[in-house]
């Protein structure tokens, strides 16, 4: 088998192959920025709770539709989403919740009605392509919707990026220079709902964070700086998706499975051997003597 055979002919004889890597790279770029975001908030496990969250939404848009329709079930998604957002945050002002305790509550009880509401007018089959996604079905529309999402996400991110940081870092100072934190904090949630609805078309609901917290994780193990850790988080996020449909195409592997681990076995990789991994602290590097 020869180098074209094995890393190029898959995209250049088969169009579904074509979009789903052009998916993968619209997720790439929109997700690992957000996820590197998410991670500097300590709102890592949040996002996973908010990718169970857009479950009902979706199952909702799949009844109405009649059929997987992506669209239908992607804006579904987003106001399930949005709603569970606004909800956890109400619930944590007026009661004595903390907001992570809020959103576990939210996003078990929609995970539960989510998969309730597919069983009951959908096969087994559905299900598991609720869960798990179908990036390769990934058509034309649904591919304009996750690159609207991407574009419209580094748009926002390069308006709000300079107080998005301060309510990240230091909310106390953005509230005393009279900043609007709220504002930022539920407009950042907007983009983490609208990717999460982009990626749970192509990954399905149980693995659409794959693309926005692991490609963080192995950012942050690589760089210091904020603008660099974006930037290899989109990288990663855009190899896994590379690498991955290659995988499955050879070895006639599950997709959105082999990309997400694809993503994982480049985590493993960087926690021996980037400059913060375990290799380092393992093997120190011997110091000049004078």
């Amino acid at each position: 088998m020869t180098i074209y055979d094995l890393f190029f002919a898959p995209f250049i004889d088969y169009g579904f192959m074509r979009r789903a890597l052009v998916a993968c790279l619209c997720l790439g770029l929109g997700s690992g920025p957000i996820g590197v975001f998410l991670m500097l908030r300590r709102m890592s496990l949040m996002g996973d709770a908010m990718s169970h969250a857009i479950l009902p939404g979706a199952a909702i848009g799949y009844l109405v539709a009649g059929s997987l329709s992506l669209t239908a079930m992607g804006i579904g998604g987003l106001v399930a989403g949005l709603a569970v957002a606004l909800l956890s945050g109400a619930v944590s002002r007026v009661t004595v919740l903390q907001e992570d305790a809020s959103f576990a509550s939210f996003y078990l009880a929609s995970l539960a009605l989510g998969v309730l509401i597919v069983s009951l007018r959908g096969s087994n089959i559905d299900l598991l392509h609720v869960l798990f996604g179908t990036i390769l079905a990934i058509d034309p529309p649904a591919l304009y919707q996750i690159g609207a999402i991407t574009t419209l996400t580094l748009i926002v991110l390069a308006a709000i990026y300079r107080p998005l940081i301060a309510e990240c870092f230091d909310p106390s100072f953005l509230r005393a220079i009279g900043g609007r934190g709220p504002v930022y904090h539920f407009l950042f949630l907007l983009l983490v709902v609208l990717n999460l609805v982009a990626s749970f078309q192509a990954l399905g609901t149980l693995m659409a964070v794959g693309l926005m917290m692991l490609p963080a994780a192995i950012a942050q193990l690589w760089s210091r700086s904020l603008p660099s850790m974006m930037l290899v988080a989109a990288l990663s996020a855009a190899a896994s998706g590379y690498f991955g449909l290659i995988a499955s195409y050879h070895f006639e592997l599950a997709s959105g499975p082999t990309i997400i681990m694809t993503a994982a076995a480049i985590y493993g990789f960087s926690i021996f051997f980037a400059p913060s991994g375990l290799a380092r602290r393992l093997f120190p590097r011997a110091h000049l003597k004078g």
